[in-house]
Parts: C-alpha cells; structure tokens; sequence
C-alpha cells in the first residue's frame, strides 16, 4: 500500500502538561503521519530528547524548555521540520538548524492580549499588594499599610511587538503615561502607538512600571542586569512575561533583597520549571505565575490550530511562519 500522508513520523516529545493530545486537533496530526509517538512527560536532558526525536521527520515542540541545540540536531538526520508551538524560539538552535537543513516555525502573536493580559495582572499584584494581603486577611489580620497606584504613573514598554502594543493599551487605559523602547523605533510607529519612544536609560530611569515584551535573542540576554536595577527607581516594579534570560536573575534578586526596586512580577525564569527552594520563592515582593501568560484557552486553541497548519502547509511546499528556512529538498 503507497504511504499517503506527508511525514513517516510525527514526534511531539513534550506535552507535558497535557494540552494538545486532548483536543479534536490531535486527529490532524495521525492524519498526517503513518506513524505518531506523543510523550507527556518531557525529556530533561539532549540525551533523553535524542532518544524521543532521532528518527523523526517532523517534531511539534510544546515547551520551550526542550532544547534544539546543536548536539541534539545533529542526532536526527531525518528531521524535516520542528513546528514551535509559541512565539520565542530561544531554546531552538536556529542557525545549525538552517545548516542541517531542518525548517523551523513559530505561532506569532497567537497569545498576544492574553500575555499583556497577565502581565497587568503581575503588576497590579505587586503594587497592589494582593497576594500579601490576602494571606493576612485569610490568616485573621486586617490592617494594612498604603498600597502604590498606576493611575498617572509612567509605564515603560520595552518591545513593542504585538503583545507590547496590547500593553501600551491597557497602560494607557489605566490613566499611565507610556513611554517605549525597542531595538527599531520608528516616528510612524509612534505615531500609530499614541507614544513616545525613548533612549532606553531614560525609560530604565523614569519609568514607575517597567514591562519587558522582546524575544530573548543575543541582544536582549541580560538586557536587564545590574547596571540598570542601580539606574531605576527604588518604587519601581518590573513585570516580565517574555523570556527569562532578558533579566539577570542574579542581579533582580539583589535587587530585590537589598528594595533596590519595588518588587517584580514574573512569569517567565531562565531555568523552568524553577528549582525548588529557588530564592524567588522567599521574597515578599515577588508574584511569580508559572508561565501561563498565553495560557487562555482561547489562545492555546488559537496557537495549537497555528502549530498544526505549520505542518499541513509545509507538507503542501508552502511553510508559514518560518524563523528558520531549511533545504527546499524537503518541501514537497
């Protein structure tokens, strides 16, 4: 019998929590592999992710916490294309992939007012004081001190991608005043926004509430590091939901410790899931969520329905969304 569907085999090696495997979606991907292996717990090192993904002709990446690296590559001469489910694809080695001719694609801006979402959500935690009062209101306190307010204080956007832009909305909807920084402003997207892009030291030093939105990239790692925790403010929140290593997290937590800066709101770490008895985990002025910032389930259908079209129009020779372009060999 002729082999019909467009890939041998299917490898998602990470679905873990569950999210894909439960929906009517997972009936498109046996529908376009003879075969399909689904692990729901993910692999925690190269090795345990080779042995998954080494005959694979096509892998659908559900955490970004497994890595695509050079070492791990290299082990899958079969790999026709990795489908991202997610925006950041920091933890894929994008250019060895495009050397060993493997294709790569991401689901842009899937989850992106969700994202801003949460990330209001961590910074109103924090200034608002709701998680410490809820444990002394629950523990038979009531007394309370001041808790610091957004409305007309500064918010400085850094990156203004789609879920910057959502941000620049909801800051301006709260009576903020908005400033932004990013790597290519620009008069017309001023404009557009309805603000002001500024040198990055002065949205480091002015703002009130700073909210990081740019993908990790060799740019950005440790964007955020000492030299800037000195620069801000010492009521100044800094709520990150775009990627962990934008922020050095030995410097936040000195500057944490030491009320350097307010307090910060985070839904994304260097290392996930965070190590127990991680410092983070002990300081009062810190709300941590557990990356769920694209978590809705609106936005995770939205972004599954994108993960799977990415291997249904690469099977077709025409692959959307593509961060990294693989051999043309393997197109259809």
């Amino acid at each position: 019998m002729p082999n019909n569907k467009p890939f041998n085999l299917i490898v998602i090696p990470d679905d873990e929590p569950v999210v894909l495997k439960t929906t009517p979606l997972a009936e498109k991907v046996y529908d376009l592999a003879e075969t399909v292996e689904w692990h729901t717990t993910r692999p925690l090192t190269d090795d345990e992710t080779i042995n998954l993904i080494k005959d694979a002709d096509a892998v659908i990446n559900i955490r970004g916490s497994v890595q695509f690296n050079e070492n791990v590559l290299s082990s899958c001469p079969n790999l026709k294309l990795i489908s991202v489910w997610g925006t950041g694809v920091n933890h894929v080695d994008l250019g060895f992939a495009e050397s060993q001719g493997v294709w790569v694609s991401n689901t842009p801006a899937y989850g992106a007012p969700y994202v801003a979402e949460q990330a209001l959500a961590l910074g109103l935690s924090v200034g608002r004081q709701i998680v410490s009062n809820h444990n002394r209101v629950v523990g038979g306190g009531w007394t309370a001190g001041y808790v610091n307010e957004f409305y007309n204080k500064t918010l400085g956007v850094i990156g203004t991608g789609a879920i910057g832009q959502r941000m620049i909305e909801l800051g301006k909807a709260l009576g903020m005043n908005v400033i932004a920084w990013t790597f290519n402003p620009s008069a017309e997207r001023a404009a557009q926004y309805g603000i002001n892009f500024v040198e990055f030291d002065d949205l480091i030093k002015n703002s009130d509430v700073i909210s990081l939105h740019i993908p990790a990239t060799s740019e950005s790692i440790n964007l955020i590091d000492e030299r800037e925790f000195k620069l801000m403010k010492n009521t100044c929140i800094i709520i990150n939901t775009a990627r962990g290593d934008i922020i050095n997290e030995e410097a936040l937590i000195s500057a944490l410790r030491n009320n350097t800066i307010l307090g910060a709101g985070l839904d994304v770490f260097p290392q996930e899931p965070i190590p127990e008895n991680h410092p983070l985990t002990t300081l009062s002025n810190v709300v941590i969520s557990p990356h769920v910032g694209g978590m809705a389930e609106a936005a995770t259908m939205k972004g599954l329905e994108m993960t799977i079209d990415n291997l249904e129009s690469f099977a077709q020779g025409n692959p959307l969304y593509v961060v990294a372009k693989g051999s043309d060999h393997h197109l259809s």
